[in-house]
């Protein structure tokens, strides 16, 4: 495994909010209509971004799928609806691993998301 040296200044690993763009969300070539992403931190040695902003316009979805290792998902405003449970502004959800389930937001939301793997759509 490859050897990973860290930086030792703070501001290295400081992602600047000036320094955000919403970018669309795509993976493996599928554009999700409506949800834009930033990522917080790449995870190097997985070769993915782990802590990600989620944002869904009002109207959007992303679809069932599974997480492999869990998730952690608090949302900084909007709704978000998970199944058939509605997050609001301040909400936190821990999904253990091999959780599955479908996200929609009908107003529109902004999540902050820890992934630890990778997603498997369903």
């Amino acid at each position: 495994m490859e050897n990973i040296t860290w930086s030792t200044n703070i501001e290295d690993h400081i992602v600047r909010n000036n320094n955000r763009q919403w970018q669309p969300l795509i993976e493996k070539g599928i554009h999700y209509e409506g949800v834009y992403v930033i990522s917080l931190h790449y995870d190097q040695r997985k070769e993915r971004s782990t802590t990600i902003l989620l944002k869904f316009e009002a109207g959007a979805i992303y679809p069932y799928h599974n997480h492999p290792a869990g998730e952690e998902i608090f949302v900084l405003n909007g709704e978000a609806i998970l199944e058939e449970a509605t997050l609001g502004e301040g909400d936190y959800l821990y999904t253990p691993p091999g959780f599955k389930h479908s996200v929609r937001s009908q107003t529109g939301c902004t999540l902050l998301l820890n992934i630890p793997e990778e997603v498997e759509i369903l």
